[in-house]
């Protein structure tokens, strides 16, 4: 068993993924909706609010999230957040977990543009 705790002083962070375990996923945080539009090759992204609100875009739709909202981003969908409320926490589970290079060359940058605002 592994326990994390208080990690809430960064704005975005992870806790478990395949280079320190062997979990078939990778989990994370953020206490801020990142505004970083771009969207992943192969991996999914599931994100799960456990506090406040904030405003995602994906692709040419705006999502309103709220606690307890759970929001799936398939590959190839683009996205970013534009807003969150100061109080605002989600965790986000990225599958499959990629390694290395491979995870980083995954993230593909996209021009704000592709999201028609």
């Amino acid at each position: 068993m592994r326990l994390e705790r208080d990690h809430h002083h960064s704005r975005k962070g992870w806790y478990f993924g395949p280079w320190d375990s062997d979990l078939g996923i990778s989990l994370g945080y953020a206490n801020e909706g990142i505004d970083e539009p771009h969207f992943h090759q192969r991996m999914s992204e599931i994100y799960m609010v456990a506090r406040g609100t904030a405003e995602i875009r994906v692709e040419q739709e705006t999502v309103e999230l709220t606690q307890g909202d759970v929001i799936v981003i398939e590959p190839g969908e683009a996205h970013t957040f534009l807003s969150s409320s100061s109080d605002y926490f989600h965790f986000v589970m990225q599958l499959p977990a990629l390694q290395g290079d491979e995870a980083s060359t995954d993230k593909v940058r996209v021009p704000e543009s592709r999201f028609g605002l």
